[in-house]
């Protein structure tokens, strides 16, 4: 959402739309940062409890934000958010293959990305809508009771996950030794680098050089958000054939 938000922010808070735009960059470093170390960092630890504490920091990340008063404030509310991001998707696809039985896992892990699209997809055009009717703040705040949502749904249908220890720790450390996965983790950053690059700052260039409003602005990112989920459809059929 600070994609579609990020003016609002920066006139809120007296800053540049760059300083704002950082508050995305802050997310992504700190989600890297999670997924490489918390396999190590929660040992064998029953990966029901993380996944919970996950969630649960989501609600922390959207209060967080929606009444920082700051700069420092919202940038710590956003390192929250990148924490619960690295984490979860760390542990994402191995907890799918726990979930479903082996011949459901490329149809389970269809529906997790597949979700992750309808959500990039909806939260841009729905973030400048509702920044527009009740404010950024508003809109960031919405984020907690559907956070709470996901607590509860979680603390009711997971299954307890516990691993042996054999499987804890380290496995990402020895993965980074092959320089294929190297070549291969340098790709993803450079594509999403390039990415994010054009697509945090789409709304101050639309603003400040076309000149759309709230409409078209959401409009606009509701396009985007359709393009990229029309390739859901693909990815299942690729996973399916995997």
């Amino acid at each position: 959402m600070p994609i579609s938000l990020l003016s609002p922010i920066a006139h809120t808070l007296s800053l540049t739309e760059g300083q704002a735009g950082q508050a995305i960059s802050i997310s992504g470093v700190f989600a890297v940062l999670t997924s490489l170390s918390i396999s190590s960092l929660i040992g064998s630890l029953d990966r029901r409890y993380v996944l919970l504490a996950l969630a649960a920091l989501l609600i922390v990340s959207g209060s967080v934000v929606a009444l920082a008063p700051s700069y420092v404030v919202l940038m710590i509310g956003r390192a929250f958010l990148g924490i619960a991001i690295g984490g979860f998707w760390s542990m994402s696809a191995a907890t799918v293959m726990r979930l479903v039985p082996e011949e459901a896992v490329p149809r389970g892990l269809a529906i997790l990305n597949g979700g992750a699209t309808v959500a990039t997809t909806v939260a841009a055009p729905l973030g400048s809508l509702m920044g527009g009717l009740i404010g950024w703040r508003g809109a960031f705040f919405c984020v907690v009771p559907v956070a709470l949502a996901a607590v509860l749904w979680q603390a009711w249908s997971l299954p307890r996950l516990s691993v042996s220890p054999r499987e804890e720790g380290g496995s990402m450390m020895v993965l980074l030794r092959r320089p294929a996965v190297l070549v291969g983790l340098l790709a993803v950053a450079l594509f999403f680098m390039g990415q994010f690059a054009l697509y945090t700052y789409l709304r101050p260039f639309l603003e400040q050089v076309t000149h759309v409003g709230i409409g078209g602005l959401s409009t606009v990112l509701l396009v985007i958000g359709i393009a990229a989920l029309s390739a859901t459809p693909s990815l299942a059929v690729s996973c399916s054939a995997a």
